[in-house]
């Protein structure tokens, strides 16, 4: 009797591993499929707002180079000209420093210049139609607090969802708050990666990753500090703590 349990446990263990296995090798296709970053990380979002351009450009070649694994240009007021020109610049800076480039909003923008992807909130087009434009370019959805809206992200092809805002943020002070058990529900449901946004700091990031976000989403928490590189590194610290 003893022996048939400790057979038991010993195939159900190999089961486990073998599952778990799968799992690692399944989920790291499927990132690399979409031209995700496979390790999770830090993911910026510009802050163009009340900066000439040759400031913003520089305070982002600084991010950069401190090492980010992914950038999205981020603009709601610019005309789209200057848009252009602007993704244009930073598109460039992305290429130098090996970082993916992210539009969000604009699909038709991110096919023109050939972006590495877009990223669409609730209102703008459905993330079948700008698969079918950007092909096999990395597409993200915002998904807010709502887990039905990224099981549905997911299916339609989307290569992350974004859950938030997390905690009070500066950009959008009025979005609904999220707890972190969307995070833990998620992760059982969905294969694709979780991005966490919203008022994220290097002192409250750290429980977004224990509880399976793979990116955290800056925009305010590094833009709107005085050595970005420090912050950047901060953040990233969140991720790999031997970082110095």
């Amino acid at each position: 009797m003893v022996q048939s349990l400790e057979k038991v446990r010993f195939i159900q263990t190999v089961f486990l591993i073998k599952t778990t296995i799968f799992n690692e090798i399944f989920n790291g296709y499927l990132l690399q499929v979409m031209n995700m970053p496979k390790s999770g990380g830090i993911y910026v979002i510009s802050d163009y707002r009340n900066r000439k351009t040759d400031e913003f450009l520089e305070i982002t070649e600084k991010i950069l180079n401190a090492g980010i694994s992914l950038f999205q240009f981020r603009d709601k007021n610019s005309k789209y000209a200057t848009k252009r020109m602007l993704a244009k610049k930073l598109q460039a800076l992305c290429k130098k420093y090996k970082t993916p480039f992210i539009i969000n909003d604009d699909v038709e923008l991110a096919k023109e210049i050939s972006a590495d992807g877009v990223h669409l909130g609730k209102y703008d087009m459905k993330i079948k139609e700008a698969k079918e434009i950007l092909g096999k370019k990395i597409i993200g959805a915002s998904c807010y607090n709502n887990l039905e809206f990224a099981i549905s992200a997911e299916k339609s092809g989307a290569s992350y969802i974004a859950f938030g805002s997390f905690f009070n943020s500066q950009t959008k002070p009025h979005t609904n708050s999220v707890g972190v058990e969307l995070l833990i529900k998620s992760k059982l449901k969905l294969k694709i990666p979780i991005v966490a946004i919203g008022g994220i700091t290097p002192e409250n990031g750290k429980q977004l990753i224990k509880n399976n976000a793979d990116f955290l989403a800056v925009i305010s928490g590094i833009y709107g500090s005085s050595n970005v590189e420090n912050n950047v590194l901060a953040y990233k610290k969140l991720f790999c703590p031997s970082l110095k």
